[in-house]
C-alpha cells in the first residue's frame, strides 16, 4: 500500500478513486483490482446503478475483496469529495471550459506536491460512467483536469483500464524498484578472476587448434572475444558451463581413445588454470 512513509519528502494521504455512476459490478471489481494492484484502498462510488451485482464485483476482482467490502457510497458527488482538498477530473474529450488539462504522470506529480504547502492533504480522482464519463457539472468542481495520451483515431479506454493508469502513474512516484536487475538463483554472478581464468583457458585452446592467426591479429581477435562475454554478464555457473565446453571440443571426437589428446587437454587446461582459481570443469 502507498503509505506517508514510502516518500521521502511527502506526506500527502493515499488518494481516493471515485466512480460516478458506475453501471456494472464487474467493472466495479476490475477497478478494485486495478487499484490494489498498486497499493490504493480508498474506493467511492457516487450514485451506481441500482442493483449492480456484488458477487460479480467479487469475482472481477480477483481477490480485492476487501476494497469492495470497505467501499463509501454516496448519494452525490460533493459528498464524496467533501472531506478532499484536490481533486482531478478525467476525461476523454474536450470540454468548453477553462480549466488546466494534465497528462497522468503530471497528475501524480501534482498530487504528491501537495504535501509541500499541505501535511496529510487529500487528493480524489473522479472517473465516469462507462458509456458517457464524467459531465460538466462533476468537471467544474475539480481542480485539474487529466487527458490520457491516446491514438486520436481510436482513444477509448474501459473504466478500469483508465484507473490502472492513473494507479500506475501515483505507484511510479514512490516505487524505487531497480531499472534493470539481473536475478541469479542458485547461482552469483562471476568474480573478475573466474572470468579472467575462462579468458585465460579459451585463449589457450584457440592457440592450439590454430585459431588466433595470424599472430598479429591475435591481441585484437582476443579483445573482441572478451568484449563478447562481457557483454553477456556471465554467472558462476556460466563461467563453468563455457570451461566444460571448452574442454570437451579439445577431446573432439569423444569416442576417440588417444592418451596423446587426453594429456594435450590436460595441459591446456590445467597448465592455463594454475594462475587463476577458475574451474575447468562443469
Amino acid at each position: 500500500m502507498i503509505k506517508k512513509s514510502d516518500c521521502e519528502g511527502h506526506n500527502t494521504a493515499p488518494p481516493a478513486i471515485i466512480l460516478v455512476g458506475a453501471q456494472l459490478g464487474e467493472n466495479i471489481g476490475a477497478v478494485a483490482r486495478a487499484m490494489l494492484n498498486f497499493g490504493l484502498t480508498d474506493l467511492r462510488l457516487v450514485t451506481p446503478r441500482p442493483g449492480w451485482q456484488l458477487e460479480r464485483a467479487f469475482k472481477a476482482s480477483a481477490g480485492a475483496d476487501a476494497l469492495i467490502e470497505n467501499r463509501r457510497e454516496y448519494a452525490s458527488t460533493d459528498n464524496a469529495i467533501a472531506d478532499l482538498s484536490f481533486v482531478v477530473a478525467t476525461s476523454a474529450r474536450s470540454r468548453d471550459m477553462v480549466k488546466p488539462v494534465l497528462t497522468p504522470s503530471e497528475v501524480a506529480k501534482r498530487i504528491f506536491e501537495l504535501s509541500d504547502s499541505h501535511e496529510g492533504a487529500k487528493a480524489g480522482i473522479l472517473f465516469g460512467c462507462e458509456r458517457t464519463g464524467l459531465d460538466n457539472e462533476d468537471i467544474s468542481k475539480a481542480d485539474i483536469l487529466c487527458r490520457v495520451p491516446l491514438n486520436p483515431a481510436f482513444s477509448s479506454l474501459n473504466l478500469a483500464q483508465a484507473v490502472l493508469l492513473m494507479c500506475y502513474e501515483l505507484y511510479k512516484i514512490t516505487d524505487r524498484t531497480a531499472t534493470e536487475a539481473l536475478p541469479t538463483p542458485d547461482t552469483r554472478p562471476a568474480s573478475k578472476d573466474e572470468v579472467l581464468g575462462m579468458f585465460s583457458h579459451l585463449e589457450a585452446a584457440l592457440d592450439s587448434s590454430g585459431f588466433l592467426a595470424p599472430p598479429e591479429k591475435k591481441p585484437a581477435m582476443m579483445r573482441n572475444i572478451r568484449n563478447l562475454f562481457h557483454r553477456a554478464t556471465l554467472t558462476e555457473q556460466d563461467v563453468r558451463t563455457l570451461r566444460g565446453m571448452i574442454n570437451s571440443m579439445l577431446r573432439w571426437p569423444r569416442d576417440v581413445d588417444n592418451g596423446e589428446i587426453r594429456a594435450r587437454v590436460g595441459q591446456i587446461s590445467k597448465g592455463e588454470s594454475e594462475n587463476t582459481s577458475g574451474s575447468g570443469g562443469h
